[in-house]
């Protein structure tokens, strides 16, 4: 046992708590059907959580962690602290980059040992913690070698350290009984034209996950291969801007039945879009697999990671969730962070904690909403014409056949209310 979160205890569900507890969720309380520890399937970020030092663009480190350092000593030391917190927690499962567990070594030998030290140091600790892992991922964006991508780099020798890379992060995901692995092309874009040869890294990047999925089967790994979309940060152009883009994606390099999404709500904002318009496409496409759970400050315009507080948008996230059937094999990862002023252990306790109070609180309004059945009711009433025999002829037919129709019929179609506002009205009722 360490003593960074010394005094404080295992956190309980307490609706009527004025200290630190979970004041919505509780784990045990059954929504749907099932548990919600196992609808929500919360993970912790192992990046925001203990390798972030708190700095920004204009100030060094504010956080002052016992493990920050580059020896086997303070990885080691680092997994004690976070399997503290995940028991504090109650944390059904985590997520991490290779970068953020082992320090870097000298070479890439050095590193993969490092790494699978760590790993075994991993799947020790997972004998005797309920803590499973969601999914692993490697960080093939912040070194400096990466700084042209990695995938889509035009030097192949870092096409081929980023492969290699990946193979062990997905070997090590495969030992650790991880549910899924996760691809999030950081610096997989360009900034500027005069340099880029589009057609040639769009192949490249195509061709590299065509053998993450082929490395995938080879080893019997059964979980899924998700991407993560992002726009423009850090690159001008990201090639993983959305869920639309990635789709032309993975059908252009028949991936389409192989990879599904991991969608963070941040990114979709910084896409143009709202959380749930990229949940509700990725489950319409048949490619929603897992959620990143976090906030942008609407002010900046950046992607400022912060924890989930807005009850409202949590429940139409979750509504989405839910018409798609809930999560199988993905969950609800906070990729958020602290403020770099929030420095104390239990600032990490109450982050998290009452992101989960929020998320509890939304999926309950999601779930009353889906069961209530009213949204669904005329959501099927509005499209129900085409379900006649006339409205199925439609789409079997042609425009000169469909033309005769018209004027022969001599119909003359009016418009019909949206109710955008008596909908929101009936949202409002929940949320």
């Amino acid at each position: 046992m360490t003593d960074f979160f010394s005094g404080i205890e295992k956190l309980q569900y307490n609706p009527d708590a004025t200290e630190l507890a979970f004041r919505h969720y509780n784990p045990d309380e059954v929504v749907l059907g099932k548990r919600m520890e196992d609808q929500l399937r919360f993970a912790v970020a192992y990046w925001h959580s203990f390798a972030w030092p708190g700095g920004d663009p204009f100030g060094d480190a504010t956080f002052e962690r016992p493990w920050a350092g580059d020896t086997m000593d303070k990885a080691r030391l680092k997994a004690d602290v976070a399997f503290e917190m995940f028991d504090i927690l109650g944390a059904p499962f985590f997520c991490w980059h290779d970068a953020d567990i082992r320090p870097e070594g000298a070479t890439f030998k050095e590193s993969r040992r490092n790494f699978e030290e760590i790993i075994e140091y991993f799947a020790a600790k997972m004998e005797s913690n309920k803590t499973r892992l969601l999914w692993g991922t490697a960080n093939m964006f912040s070194h400096r070698r990466f700084m042209s991508g990695a995938a889509t780099n035009p030097d192949p020798e870092i096409f081929a350290w980023s492969a290699a890379t990946v193979k062990l992060c997905l070997d090590a995901t495969h030992k650790l009984g991880g549910q899924n692995y996760v691809l999030w092309g950081g610096r997989e874009g360009y900034e500027t034209l005069l340099n880029t040869d589009l057609k040639r890294e769009r192949a490249q990047a195509g061709r590299f996950l065509q053998m993450v999925v082929d490395y995938k089967h080879k080893i019997g790994f059964e979980g899924a291969i998700l991407v993560e979309p992002k726009p423009q940060e850090p690159s001008k152009h990201q090639y993983d801007f959305d869920v639309a883009t990635v789709y032309g994606f993975l059908k252009e390099f028949g991936l389409e039945g192989e990879v599904q999404m991991n969608i963070e709500q941040g990114h979709a904002i910084l896409a143009g879009h709202s959380f749930e318009h990229e949940l509700a496409l990725a489950a319409s496409l048949g490619i929603l697999g897992s959620i990143d759970m976090n906030r942008n400050d609407y002010q900046s315009g950046w992607d400022t990671d912060q924890f989930p507080n807005n009850v409202p948008e949590v429940a139409m996230a979750y509504y989405e969730v839910l018409r798609a059937g809930g999560f199988s094999k993905g969950g609800t990862n906070f990729d958020a962070k602290l403020r770099r002023q929030s420095l104390d252990p239990v600032d990490l306790i109450a982050g998290h904690a009452g992101a989960m109070d929020v998320c509890a609180r939304g999926f309950k309004a999601a779930a009353a909403m889906l069961e209530d059945g009213t949204l669904e009711n005329k959501r099927n009433a509005r499209y129900a014409n085409w379900d006649s025999e006339e409205g199925k002829s439609l789409m079997n037919s042609d425009l000169a056949s469909i033309a005769q129709t018209v004027e022969s019929s001599g119909m003359n179609p009016q418009p019909k209310s949206g109710q955008q506002e008596v909908l929101e009205n009936i949202v409002n009722r929940f949320v």
